[in-house]
């Protein structure tokens, strides 16, 4: 399998289960399953035996994407547009996004969006202020980013993933966790087990934030053992690690990510995205692609379908310089 294949479906699967997830947001655990089971062997949803998982509801369309797959575009378009990482313009492109009334924003975002801050200084600003800004929003949006910054390495990607992350968010634990998951999505896009890298991948880690993500991410550690909401960003993308190390598809990851409960659209998003990696594009379902849109609110209608997310992965895999690695923010 080519890394076209492994980034698209990356990028697809991203958003397939951030749309699957949406109208299960803030759910028990297992409702997804209850109400959708498993096809017996033997038979197929594929032959209308059974109603497609992609059913919206909750203010979501059927195949609806939220704002984790909205924000991901906005950051390759800036990526694309602006020929690598212009964070002023990124940050306006959020900005821009915010004022146009999304059906969802996360309240840590949508007060760093609008508290008339400049770029550097809003997402500061507020964690001075609450205490709180370890959400996962900016891992929600990491994937198309990930793809982007691959091809430059561990280094590199990493040192990016912190960047964008610190847009939005100014607790490093939000940094860290965004950062880690960049790498794994670049071992896994390159065909190698990003369970084997994740080692290595936390020996890059702030030592103030180590520890908590080597706990979430230990192949013993359950998603019920989590001490926090897995709207958090650690148990997130502890989830998510989870539901692709247990299961043995890119449906079965999916389908195990939604079941935890709670923040379903974004840890669906997030485990989607790595699943999409390992298994391919061709293995995300179709019944589940047919329906998927992802709206942009402020673009003048600008509806994006799986072949233009197809397409806008090729993009962010062409680019024909790869510019200088972003310096450390400890640098900057």
């Amino acid at each position: 399998m080519d890394i076209r294949e492994r980034a698209v479906g990356a990028v697809v699967g991203s958003a397939v289960g951030d749309a699957l997830g949406a109208p299960f947001e803030f759910g028990s655990a297992g409702a997804f399953g209850t109400r959708f089971p498993e096809a017996p062997a033997g038979s197929s949803r594929a032959e209308g035996h059974y109603a497609n998982e992609m059913c919206g509801g909750g203010g979501w369309g059927a195949g609806e994407a939220t704002d984790d797959t909205q924000m991901a575009v906005h950051v390759a378009y800036s990526l694309l547009e602006r020929e690598g990482l212009d964070l002023p313009d990124m940050f306006a492109r959020f900005q821009r996004w915010a004022r146009s009334d999304p059906k969802d924003i996360g309240l840590q975002t949508e007060d760093v969006l609008t508290n008339g801050m400049p770029w550097d200084l809003a997402a500061g600003v507020h964690f001075q202020t609450t205490g709180r800004a370890a959400g996962n929003g900016s891992l929600m949006r990491a994937t198309t980013p990930a793809v982007y910054f691959a091809p430059d390495g561990r280094t590199a990607t990493m040192a990016a993933a912190r960047r964008i992350a610190a847009l939005t968010h100014g607790d490093r634990a939000a940094w860290e966790g965004t950062a880690i998951f960049h790498e794994l999505l670049r071992v896994t896009l390159i065909g190698d087990d990003p369970s084997a890298a994740i080692a290595e991948t936390l020996a890059e880690i702030h030592p103030d934030h180590h520890d908590r993500y080597a706990t979430v991410l230990d192949p013993a550690w359950h998603p019920t053992d989590a001490t926090e909401f897995n709207g958090a960003v650690w148990p997130c993308l502890g989830s998510a690690v989870w539901a692709l190390r247990t299961t043995t598809s890119y449906e079965y990851a999916v389908r195990a990510a939604i079941d935890l409960g709670g923040d379903t659209d974004t840890v669906a998003a997030v485990t989607g995205a790595l699943a999409g990696a390992r298994y391919g594009r061709a293995a995300i379902p179709t019944r589940w692609t047919d329906r998927l849109h992802v709206p942009l609110p402020g673009s003048n209608g600008e509806v994006l379908r799986p072949s233009d997310l197809a397409d806008l992965t090729d993009r962010l895999l062409s680019r024909t310089t790869h510019p200088e690695a972003p310096p450390a923010l400890d640098e900057a």
